[in-house]
This record gives C-alpha cells, structure tokens and sequence, in this order.
C-alpha cells in the first residue's frame, strides 16, 4: 500500500504543480480560490507521499558508499542556502533563475546519493524529475526579468537562516529516526 500512496502523491504533487502551465485558461477560470485548490492539491500529494515512504518496506536496489553521507550533507548544506535565496533581497537574489527547483534538485541527488531503495529512487528520483521539467517548461513559456540585487547584509541574514534550517533538518531527521551522518 506505501508505493500506491507514494506513487499517488508524487502524482498529485506533480499534476498541481503543472495544472497553471498545462491548461492556463481552465486554470485561469478558477480564479483565485483555484489557488487554494492546487494549494491543498500539494499539500496532499506532499502528505501522500511522507506516508507512502514511510509505509513503504524496504527493497534495496544499491548499496551506497559510507563516504557518500558527507557529500549529502554538504550537498544539502548547498539545497537550504538555494532554497532561501528564492526568497531572499540581498545580492544573490537575481544569480539564479529558479533557486527553489534548483534546491529541489540538489536536495534530491542528495538523498538519492546515500538511499539505494526502491521507495528512494521513486520519490527522490521523480521529484528530480518533476524540478528538471518545471524549469523546462517555465523556460520555454516565460522570459524572466533578473531581479535588481538588494543589500549584502541580506545574504549574511540568508546564510545564517540557512544554517538554523539545516540544523532544524539534522534534527528532524534524528528524531525519525534517519541519522544524517551515518
């Protein structure tokens, strides 16, 4: 049952996400409690699939070095300070286009580096999958505007947040029960 809802809510997370980019005038004619609708429509898919890994047995596909572990953790290190700078004013807000699909990237290799099961490679690998299209897709349908960089005090702030995060992270992660250093 924990690939099925695995599976549905990476559908689910995708479908939402892709509803605005595939079918704009239906999308459009929701108006703005459609919003809302993809809103829970993610947050489903999201619930679906933490439920779905965690009820998911264990079926190895790879054996993944110890020293993989390390770069995971750098590698993560890396995802939280691009996920903040979608958000950020300083200096490094207009250095990348989609800083939050490229933290969804590196968080995904990440984890696919240091988990060789079946439910890994599905959730990590399709959700690689879904960031590497999305940036396709706005790409090729929205010419972006770089952004006017903000103040450097703003990236120091970004960097120190980013460093409460991963902490925040390590220690969910320790309290389910998955030690992010081996």
């Amino acid at each position: 049952m924990g690939f099925v809802l695995l599976l549905i809510g990476l559908g689910l997370w995708i479908a939402a996400h892709f509803y605005k980019r595939f079918a704009p005038a239906a999308r459009a004619k929701m108006g703005d409690k459609g919003k809302g609708i993809m809103a829970i429509g993610i947050l489903a898919g999201l619930l679906l699939m933490i439920v779905g890994y965690r009820a998911t047995p264990f079926i190895a596909v790879w054996t993944p070095p110890s020293f993989f572990t390390g770069i995971n953790n750098l590698l993560m290190i890396g995802a939280v300070v691009l996920f903040g700078m979608s958000a950020t004013t300083g200096r490094l807000r207009g250095k990348m286009r989609h800083p939050m699909l490229a933290s969804v990237m590196v968080w995904s290799v990440a984890h696919l580096l240091v988990n060789g099961d079946l439910a890994s490679l599905i959730l990590f690998g399709g959700m690689l999958g879904w960031a590497v299209m999305s940036v396709r897709v706005i790409n090729s349908r929205e010419t972006w505007v770089r952004p006017e960089p903000g103040e450097a005090k703003n990236d120091i702030k970004l960097v120190i947040i980013s460093v409460v995060v991963f902490v925040v992270i390590v220690g969910v992660h320790t309290l389910l029960g998955y030690s992010p250093f081996g």
